[in-house]
């Protein structure tokens, strides 16, 4: 089949950016690759200024939900919040190892469901890497917990995942409607998670940690920032009840926040914005232009085509077609395009409510598999490399193909 010189130079950029995103190769950040790589298709014309402006400006929603996201995680590191609530699970855990990983494995999904996997990634994985230095502990089995349960426990609310903004954009489900369709399949991935996880981990978290550390009283800042951040989560699920606009009710719940604790405090509130990872901000609007590129090939509506032919005949297959594709691509390409894929395939075929069920189950769950899957991953990572800790691709896939696959497999079951 003969192949079109544009859609030829399409793909060689996007694989390009997308190896560079994975590999970061001479350590360029991931957010260069992929801005650099649209930036590349609008300056030849491949895109067009307009379409290109269109797709950043999709992700609009998305950009305030990680900005006011970001900005409650960083305010909660700054003022110790989570290195509280770690430090108290190991005082609780009493020496044991394996109740510790139990404990980091409650807060993780707590903090996921409520507050997203992205403060998941980036305020929970410091804190719990403390915790573990003052426990003596090997650091590497707790801070798997942040990266797996971060994306296992995404899909029980709309809130937990800016990639569900992305899946659904305006068509997001009522929050009934949600818990209908995804609260079995979130157990099953929560519960497989976790014990396929701690069966794997049962060797390093065997060693006693030790018993007698330090644990300082919260903070007058960290008990307001706790109250901003149970505020948000109550507001935030106040807002999905009534099918609002999550991603400015979350720039608004964190901009409120960040104000009120640093007025209390009289205080510049730059300091905790100058620590905020911006980078992510390019690296998704890149993506999203990498996307539309894509889809100006073709590709997606074949796709959509040739999917919806399926679920007319088989709806049982299709879906497991649909959950099984989106969660292999969203580890070659990172979920959130491939969330903005899924969004254009529930647009273009008529798809049973199940197999775009399915759809999100893959993008929200399959990123388990590697560490650029997912959004939240890579600000794991960014979070271990501020602490000195390094995990390889390589590392985190083989831990990723016992953990990912039984869960998906359980998930798209009881969808």
């Amino acid at each position: 089949m003969h192949v079109p010189t544009p859609s030829l130079i399409i793909w060689i950029v996007t694989a390009v950016a997308t190896s560079g995103v994975i590999f970061r190769p001479w350590r360029i950040p991931e957010y260069v690759w992929a801005l650099g790589a649209a930036v590349l298709l609008v300056a030849t014309g491949l895109v067009p200024i307009p379409t290109a402006i269109a797709a950043v400006a999709e992700g609009g929603d998305v950009y305030l939900f990680l900005i006011g996201m970001m900005v409650l995680a960083e305010l909660a590191r700054h003022e110790g919040l989570f290195d509280w609530l770690a430090m108290y699970a190991v005082q609780h855990a009493k020496g044991s190892g394996r109740r510790l990983f139990d404990l980091v494995f409650l807060v993780g999904t707590l903090v996921t469901i409520f507050l997203s996997n992205d403060a998941t990634a980036v305020v929970l994985t410091p804190a719990v890497y403390a915790a573990c230095k003052a426990a003596r502990a090997n650091p590497l089995p707790y801070l798997f917990v942040c990266a797996f349960i971060a994306n296992a426990a995404s899909f029980v609310l709309p809130i937990s995942n800016p990639a569900n903004l992305v899946v659904f954009g305006s068509h997001m489900p009522s929050l009934p409607e949600w818990l209908r369709q995804f609260s079995l399949p979130s157990l099953a991935a929560i519960t497989m998670t976790y014990l396929v996880l701690r069966l794997a981990q049962r060797r390093q978290i065997a060693h006693p940690l030790a018993e007698q550390i330090e644990h300082r009283a919260l903070s007058e800042g960290g008990r307001l920032c706790a109250i901003g951040v149970g505020l948000t989560g109550i507001v935030l699920l106040v807002t999905s009840a009534m099918n609002g606009p999550l991603g400015v009710t979350t720039f608004c719940a964190g901009a409120l926040t960040l104000a009120a604790v640093r007025l209390r405090q009289r205080r510049s509130p730059l300091p905790i914005l100058r620590h905020v990872a911006w980078g992510v901000l390019p690296l998704v609007a890149g993506l999203f232009v990498l996307v539309e590129a894509v889809a100006q090939t073709g590709v997606i509506r074949t796709a959509a085509h040739a999917l919806e032919t399926v679920a007319r005949t088989s709806p049982s297959e299709a879906s497991w077609v649909a959950g099984i594709a989106a969660a292999v691509a969203s580890n070659l390409a990172n979920n959130l395009p491939i969330g903005l894929v899924a969004g254009s395939l529930g647009q273009m075929a008529d798809l049973p409510v199940h197999t775009r069920a399915a759809l999100l189950i893959g993008v929200d769950l399959g990123p388990n598999l590697s560490v650029t899957g997912s959004l939240a991953t890579m600000l794991w990572l960014v979070a271990l490399r501020r602490e000195g800790e390094n995990v390889s691709a390589l590392q985190f896939f083989k831990l990723g193909m016992l953990v990912m696959p039984p869960a998906l497999i359980a998930a798209l079951l009881l969808r």
